[in-house]
């Protein structure tokens, strides 16, 4: 695959590397690696000794960056695999702290225009949804072998949709004459289960289901509070980490954890003195997510969603 068939707009790109600091000389892990773009501005300013690390589950995401940052190959390390393991990847390289980790959460543009992905509502292929294609849950599992009660957990819990327990409904009534095999079908389903009234306003009615889906397979959520806390205990004192999300669910998680190890004591609020021995371990640097401006949406719209959150290790 040529790099310029891995297209993938980076969001806020000028604004993460602006607030991360970058330190000629430093070590800096980009989690998901994507199209490169917030590894070629680090690698730009880094020095002889400075080194990136790109993390990506996609194969086809490390084979892309890989020819685009190849004149930096000489202190770029790419490695294929889940930014969960963010401390054994960094170990397993022979490094014990770093200046700087960046997560650009969610779907990339790639993933969601190749159709065969299965990611966008917007065109009919397999269900998929799978980052790493290597694991075995995809969208096409879940939708056909989950209950009921499990599908409308993961539609209500993963996509805020208030339609989660009729859509879940009409899944398994659906399922039942034959398996939903793509996503054309599903948006088919989808669009039957909600009124005709509730389809009229606001976005696409399979917005929410899909991303609940993507969610679900590739356990999106779940592997946040690890991955942010491993990632805040490798950096070295006044390193940075940088966090893009794109739905409140990521960003509510996301401030949540910043503000746990900000405050991490657990004393009750009236307490003379601070007896659990707990010491902040961050400093929050954004009390309110960094969201893009009107030209950056303009350009690329996929952008509107997203917000940026910076933590300072202490």
């Amino acid at each position: 695959m040529k790099a310029m068939e891995f297209e993938h707009r980076t969001v806020l790109l000028d604004r993460t590397i602006e607030y991360l600091k970058v330190v000629p000389g430093g070590v800096y892990v980009d989690c998901t690696l994507g199209g490169g773009g917030h590894s070629l501005e680090i690698l730009k300013r880094l020095g002889e000794k400075g080194r990136l690390i790109g993390i990506d589950r996609d194969q086809n995401a490390i084979k892309a960056a890989g020819e685009r940052l190849a004149s930096f190959s000489d202190k770029a390390v790419l490695v294929h695999g889940n930014f969960r393991d963010i401390r054994r990847i960094v170990h397993g390289i022979g490094i014990t702290a770093v200046d700087g980790v960046v997560m650009d959460l969610g779907v990339s543009s790639h993933q969601l225009d190749r159709r065969e992905r299965g990611f966008s509502y917007m065109q009919d292929a397999p269900l998929d949804m799978r980052m790493d294609r290597q694991q075995s849950l995809t969208a096409m599992e879940v939708v056909n072998t989950y209950s009921e009660a499990d599908i409308a957990r993961v539609i209500s819990g993963y996509g805020e949709e208030r339609w989660a327990r009729r859509i879940a409904a009409f899944i398994v009534r659906e399922r039942e004459k034959a398996p939903i095999k793509t996503t054309g079908q599903l948006v088919d389903i989808i669009k039957a289960a909600i009124p005709a009234s509730a389809r009229r306003k606001g976005p696409h009615p399979a917005k929410r289901t899909f991303q609940a889906l993507r969610i679900e397979v590739n356990d999106e959520l779940g592997i946040l509070e690890r991955a942010v806390k491993d990632g805040v205990d490798l950096l070295k004192s006044g390193g940075r980490i940088c966090v893009i999300t794109f739905h409140s669910l990521e960003d509510r998680k996301i401030k949540n954890i910043f503000r746990e190890l900000e405050n991490p004591c657990t004393c009750p609020p009236k307490a003379p003195a601070c007896v659990c021995g707990k010491k902040p371990v961050i400093r929050v640097v954004t009390r309110k997510p960094v969201v893009p401006d009107k030209e950056e949406i303009q350009q690329n719209p996929r952008a509107r969603s997203a917000g940026l959150r910076v933590a300072e290790k202490l």
